[in-house]
């Protein structure tokens, strides 16, 4: 039996699909089963899906979503039904925190809650076998009609999972992506990731890393298999664990030596971690600053960092030869103007090489997506709104769409500054209007 994923697209193409088909596949294949991904552009039609679908010999498709993602696939999922009668599974952090609205939706069958490995091969053992899949008889598996399922263990060790099946994640070049590890012990409110730790309460830890020697061993059959020439990091804080990330330093250094990168939170760093990254072949990281107000990190987002703090951590980056980005949030609740001109001051104080910006989005299963919810600031029909970061979707007390709106211009103006700034004096005319016009471009996409 095949099982095909689709990878939903958004406004543009993705550079990587998501690595949880990548996950699923490798251990469907591991179990004997096949795997295929199918990305699906924003102009793809229904008719063209449901024929690749068929062609596939698929006995089941499976979707990975993000609640940006929800819309798009809601109304494929939709129109596929009325041209083939292939059951559907959605996983993913969409659907594990938003399981009812999922399954309400037509074109879904099941909802895989949480972690998917052991749940999708139940389930394609279950199809294969015939009959109809009981309420309840597989652990983690929501079916259409039913009632919330028992849960089972996370898989523990990390180890014992294959390799992500490379040939579902679009890599060229010889840039590859690695994830290390899974869950994350932080207690963000705008985050889902905690929250993934307190769904599997009393059945184990779902936070867990790979063992140095896991991760190194993948790498070197990467590049026993092809070009090895940069390798991208995709896990949410890289830096947890200081002796993990001090052994795994040594080792990369030693045996796989090509330029890398990663996200890290401030609060992780220190002087040592740093210069041991950046011995290793550490390009570029990106940093988590979402505010230059204190106020609101603290008591809004619980991310219990001052402002010197990360003055510090990213001069000492910078000074390692390390290329440094920071992400900003706009517009979360509890937010004021003047707390929006603080970002932007402290970004000057950070001087970062890249910075991305976003209008806040409270994510489904987040602390602050709850508290929109419970004081008015969430509209009712928010599933049916697109889940952007280019304009708010909620009512604030303390900031209007306006001030946001302006905020999120004002964010554009310095991003364009920027980059005519890298471009120079000399760069021609021609050259600087189209960097503008990209620069707008993006920003408009959100």
């Amino acid at each position: 039996m095949n099982v095909l994923f689709l990878e939903i697209d958004l406004e543009r193409s993705w550079s990587v699909a998501s690595i949880g088909p990548a996950c699923l596949a490798a251990w469907l294949r591991r179990h004997g089963y096949g795997a295929g991904l199918l990305r699906v552009g924003v102009e793809t039609q229904a008719g063209d899906v449901a024929a690749a679908i068929r062609a596939s010999g698929a006995g089941l498709v499976g979707v990975s979503l993000t609640t940006r993602q929800w819309l798009p696939a809601r109304r494929l999922l939709a129109a596929l039904r009325q041209h083939v009668a292939v059951p559907v599974v959605a996983g993913g952090l969409h659907p594990t925190y938003s399981p009812e609205e999922t399954l309400a939706a037509p074109g879904i069958d099941f909802v895989c809650l949480g972690e998917g490995e052991a749940v999708l091969l139940d389930l394609v053992q279950a199809i294969e076998a015939g009959g109809p899949i009981a309420d309840g008889s597989i652990a983690n598996l929501w079916v259409k009609g039913g009632t919330r399922p028992p849960l089972r263990p996370p898989i523990e060790p990390l180890d014992a999972l294959p390799p992500m099946a490379r040939d579902l994640l679009d890599e060229r070049h010889g840039v590859v992506h690695m994830t290390t590890q899974r869950g994350c012990p932080f207690p963000c409110t705008y985050c889902a990731a905690r929250l993934y730790e307190e769904m599997y309460a009393g059945l184990g830890r779902y936070g867990r890393r790979r063992s140095v020697g896991s991760v190194i061993g993948e790498l070197e059959a990467i590049r026993a298999a092809g070009p090895l020439n940069y390798v991208i990091f995709l896990d949410d804080t890289f830096t947890l664990h200081r002796p993990w990330v001090m052994e795994f330093c040594r080792i990369y250094r030693e045996r796989i030596g090509v330029g890398f990168s990663l996200h890290a939170r401030v609060e992780t760093m220190v002087p040592a971690m740093i210069e041991a990254l950046a011995a290793a072949g550490c390009f570029h990281i990106t940093y988590g600053v979402e505010s230059g107000s204190e106020r609101v990190r603290r008591e809004v987002m619980q991310r219990p960092v001052g402002n010197d703090r990360l003055v510090d951590v990213f001069r000492a980056t910078r000074e390692a030869g390390i290329l440094v980005t920071a992400n900003y949030m706009i517009g979360v609740p509890g937010e004021t103007r003047d707390d929006l001109d603080a970002t932007l001051a402290l970004h000057d104080e950070l001087r970062p090489d890249d910075f991305g910006y976003f209008v806040f989005y409270p994510y489904p299963g987040t602390r602050l997506f709850q508290h929109c919810r419970d004081r008015g600031y969430l509209p009712a029909d928010y599933l049916d709104r697109p889940a952007s970061h280019r304009e708010t979707i909620l009512d604030l007390p303390d900031l209007s769409a306006d001030d946001i709106r302006a905020a999120y211009d004002r964010w554009t103006q310095v991003r364009t500054a920027a980059m005519l700034a890298r471009l120079g004096p000399d760069c021609p005319e021609d050259v600087r209007r189209s960097s503008i016009a990209a620069v707008e471009a993006s920003a408009a996409l959100g």
